[in-house]
Formats: C-alpha cells, sequence, structure tokens
C-alpha cells in the first residue's frame, strides 16, 4: 500500500462516525484508537482528538480559541481527572491521550509509588516523584520546588515519557490560566502488568500498517524490541509481513492498482 493509500484508510480507521460531544464520547474514542494526539501533525501519524471534535478537513487555531479548540483544551485534563484516559507528552514526545487499558500495556513499573527509583533518571525528575508520593500537586508548586524552569521540563518530559506521571485536572489560580495538576500514574490508574502482545496489537490495529521503526517511535521502546513483538504477531497470525513492513489481520490489503501490478510485474 503506498502512503496516500494509507493515509486515506488510516483516516477512515480514526475519525468517529459521528464527531465529540461529550467527555463521554472522548474517553469512548481514546478507547477505540489507544493512543491520540491533542491536535494533529503535519502528516498523520496518529489519530488526534482534535480531528474527532472539529472533522477531517478543519485547521486548529485558524480563527484563536474557538468552540474545538477549547474542547481539547478542557477534556485533556478532565479525561486523566476522572480516569478515562491519561494524559501527558509521550506519542513522539507531543501531548498526546493513551486508553487505560492500554497505559496498563505500556507501564513500565510495578505500580507502585516509588517505581521512579528502577529509573536512570535526572535528580529533578526523581525530586518530582517523590513530591508526588504525597498527592497530586499543581505544576506552579512543582517548578518552584525545582527552582529552575528548563530543569522543571526536562525532569516531567522524562517521567512521562515513561508514563510514570499524568496529569490529572486542574486548580484554579489567583490570575491567569488555572495550573495543572500532575500525579503519579500508579496512584490514579490501575497499572503494574506489562502487556506487549497487547500494545502491539493495538497499535496494528490502528495504524493498519507499521513498521519496527514506527513501533518503536510510538511507544518508546528499543527498535528491536519492537521488530521481535512484531515478528511475533506473524507468526501468531495476527499480522503478516508487507513490503514496507506489518500489516494488521484485521485489515487485509485493498487490491492493487494496475499501475502497481505493472510495477511488480
Amino acid at each position: 500500500m503506498d502512503w496516500s493509500a494509507l493515509a486515506d484508510a488510516r483516516g477512515e480507521r480514526w475519525l468517529p462516525v459521528d464527531r465529540l460531544g461529550s467527555i463521554e464520547d472522548a474517553a469512548g474514542f481514546v478507547e477505540d484508537v489507544g493512543f491520540a494526539l491533542l491536535f494533529p501533525a503535519d502528516r498523520p501519524i496518529a489519530p488526534s482528538l482534535w480531528e474527532a471534535i472539529a472533522g477531517p478537513d478543519a485547521t486548529p487555531f485558524t480563527e484563536g480559541m474557538g468552540a474545538a479548540e477549547s474542547l481539547v483544551w478542557t477534556w485533556k485534563d478532565q479525561l486523566p481527572e476522572v480516569g478515562y484516559a491519561w494524559s501527558g507528552r509521550f506519542v513522539h514526545g507531543r501531548a498526546s491521550l493513551l486508553s487505560p487499558r492500554l497505559l496498563a500495556a505500556l507501564y513500565p513499573g510495578h505500580g507502585e509509588p516509588d517505581d521512579d527509583r528502577a529509573f536512570d533518571l535526572t535528580a529533578e525528575a526523581h525530586q518530582i516523584a517523590e513530591a508526588l508520593r504525597g498527592g497530586p500537586l499543581p505544576s506552579s508548586t512543582l517548578r518552584g520546588l525545582v527552582g529552575h524552569r528548563g530543569r522543571y521540563d526536562r525532569a516531567i518530559r522524562e517521567l512521562q515519557r515513561r508514563l510514570l506521571v499524568t496529569s490529572a485536572g486542574v486548580r484554579p489560580q489567583r490570575s491567569g490560566w488555572p495550573a495543572v495538576l500532575l500525579q503519579l500514574t500508579s496512584q490514579r490508574f490501575e497499572v503494574g502488568a506489562t502487556d506487549r502482545r497487547y500494545a502491539t496489537t493495538r497499535l496494528l490495529d490502528t495504524m493498519i500498517e507499521t513498521t519496527a521503526a514506527e513501533l518503536a517511535r510510538v511507544y518508546q521502546w528499543p527498535t528491536p524490541v519492537a521488530r521481535a513483538a512484531l515478528d511475533d504477531h506473524v507468526a501468531a497470525g495476527l499480522a503478516v509481513r508487507t513490503p514496507a513492513g506489518y500489516r494488521s489481520t484485521a485489515h487485509p490489503a485493498a487490491p492493487p492498482t494496475s499501475a502497481t501490478t505493472s510495477k511488480q510485474d
């Protein structure tokens, strides 16, 4: 399948029949696709909450903060607050959402408050995790604890890259935007039972066709681990190899066009 055909197939897979109108709709969308960016990228590298709200032909922020943008901004905090989705910078290092089931399959720790201690993180990341063991804290408090904006941002990226910390709602401030509340993932969601096979199945079903490199980028896995997981799916009959990579058996390939046939001939 060429890139244009794959992009069309992914669009059909990712976009719900009806645009999302409630937080329950948004939770169902995230559960269906497993993972989603908040806003779309230049090329369709993952589903996005924005497109599920606004439709496939809309462009975010063309007229400032509109109704669809406001919903994305509101739901990104409400979804983790009520346990409908993990929220943080993970998929391709961008602001994204994970369904609780996929989160549990990917979470690398034992589901304990001190899971961070098993990882080689910066001192600031461990400092933030230690502070969060007492419960959720606003981002403004954690920035003040670290004392340096750049080191704080780097530490949060480290923690979220390993799924150890999630956003968990907001707290109003005296002035300006509300502060995002952060919480240890293990205290907000049921985690601690990694399931790499489910995670691979979920990505294959959502992306339709993928490569070991793409699987590795989305889930932050080493490429050899991603390739082994995909080969395991082939051996189990859950995927087939294609000239471009791997394809879920749940999505049979479209028949080749005459141009493709003549090229192969």
